[in-house]
């Protein structure tokens, strides 16, 4: 009889611990529950939040993509890119940015689309021109010449405007007065991989000299956007040329998704 009460006793001893393990689960998810309740006015201020703060966490959010995207593709070494990986660059870019960019746009093409970039000066827009005329970034100078096409008189072009290597394309000397004309303010994207900022320019002088180790120049706008004006101030970037014959596509800092519609 002893025995039969003693297994009894443990029965219930065994409900009883059950029964106290579901009502602490229960307590527990309860608990998370009104933690996540009371964190909801977070979520709700994401809502209350004015457009232009929303377009800038979308912006934030799309060049986080760019980044894991693009550090997944660029090989690590600054090198030549085949044109298998250039085609992978392209969608990337307009799957994440919603710009149409190339390598080779018209049958033309850089001997490089992924090189080094170093600061420029700025360029004169007019005769007479000087340093002061200028609205920021003064101590970088100003270009003793003019551009390889002369005063760059848009102020928006010589603002946000890039040296390329035209002087070192296999067929310039055969082709010049076509491919002047082509490279001439022709619009690009350039891309620092390491942080994902974008920004469109033209083409506004032909430069760097073979000499100097660096692909590509940049004006003290777009290097202060890339965040590549300081200390030595280069860095490697991803060139690739617009296709936007309409115009749509501004120049400057590319902070939101493009829409070609």
């Amino acid at each position: 009889m002893n025995q039969s009460n003693d297994l009894l006793r443990a029965k219930l001893k065994v409900r009883h611990l059950a029964s106290q393990a579901r009502l602490n689960r229960f307590l527990v998810s309860t608990a998370v529950a009104g933690s996540l309740f009371f964190s909801a006015p977070a979520v709700a201020s994401v809502a209350n939040q004015p457009p232009e703060e929303i377009a800038t966490d979308v912006a934030i959010g799309s060049r986080q993509k760019l980044l894991l995207d693009l550090k997944a593709t660029i090989p690590e070494k600054l090198e030549i890119l085949n044109s298998d990986l250039e085609t992978k660059i392209s969608n990337i870019l307009f799957e994440d940015l919603g710009i149409k960019a190339y390598a080779e746009l018209e049958g033309e093409k850089l001997n490089r689309s992924y090189g080094l970039i170093g600061a420029e000066q700025h360029l004169q827009r007019f005769p007479g021109d000087t340093i002061d005329q200028h609205e920021q970034f003064l101590r970088e100078g100003m270009a003793p010449g003019k551009g390889a096409w002369g005063y760059i008189s848009n102020p928006e072009y010589e603002k946000y405007y890039v040296a390329v290597q035209t002087l070192y394309l296999p067929d310039w000397s055969l082709r010049l007065s076509y491919l002047r004309d082509w490279y001439r303010y022709r619009k690009v994207l350039v891309v620092n991989p390491h942080n994902a900022k974008s920004i469109v320019a033209v083409i506004g002088d032909s430069g760097p000299a073979s000499w100097t180790g660096k692909h590509f120049g940049g004006s003290p706008e777009v290097m202060a956007y890339l965040e590549l004006n300081r200390g030595k101030q280069k860095g490697a970037v991803i060139l690739f040329f617009v296709d936007d014959p309409s115009n749509k596509v501004p120049l400057g800092p590319l902070e939101s998704k493009i829409n070609y519609d």
